[in-house]
């Protein structure tokens, strides 16, 4: 795996590692399965989903899940993904997906995730960075406009659900810390 670190001085984003399991699962909340996961973790689950980050940063796959980390210590605040491929998307374009858990949400910290992430997205050839939300997220739409981004349009995904898609243009992106 990959030895990435990328900080601002408040939000620190590292790969997740399965030492970060018990945080996940302490963490989550109704909104995260709601609005990321589609159910609830499990331990096993959870530790799958890390392996399977692990061997997408390993074998340079177009995953790259890092864990937010924030405060003293840098605990586990959350996650971010970039997927450098995805279809429905444009080459050259990324999805970006994040969310925090409950104790620190309204503090910023997604905001400067995502723009860490623009930025190391930047690095790994993608033009553009696409953040795709559901209608009744407002907070996460609000973190979209926050990081620079721009709605798009919505479109009606293969699967039924509705997004609003965000987008940012990320040439001329200076590299993270």
């Amino acid at each position: 795996m990959r030895n990435i670190e990328l900080s601002d001085g408040v939000v620190t984003l590292s790969p997740l590692t399965l030492e970060d399991v018990d945080a996940h699962l302490a963490g989550e909340d109704d909104l995260l399965v709601r609005w990321l996961n589609g159910e609830p973790s499990t331990r096993a689950s959870t530790e799958e989903y890390v392996r399977h980050c692990q061997d997408q940063w390993a074998d340079k796959g177009t995953l790259r899940t890092f864990g937010v980390r924030a405060g003293d210590g840098l605990t586990l605040a959350g996650t971010i993904d970039v997927r450098l491929t995805l279809p429905g998307l444009a080459p050259g374009a990324a999805n970006i997906a994040y969310g925090l858990y409950p104790a620190w949400r309204g503090r910023g910290l997604a905001t400067r995730a995502v723009d860490l992430v623009c930025r190391y997205t930047a690095t790994e050839g993608a033009r553009v960075g696409v953040i795709r939300v559901d209608p009744a997220n407002a907070a996460s739409e609000a973190v979209a406009r926050r990081a620079g981004f721009t709605y798009m349009k919505q479109v009606r995904e293969t699967d039924g659900t509705c997004h609003n898609w965000y987008v940012r243009d990320l040439k001329g992106l200076a590299a993270p810390r």
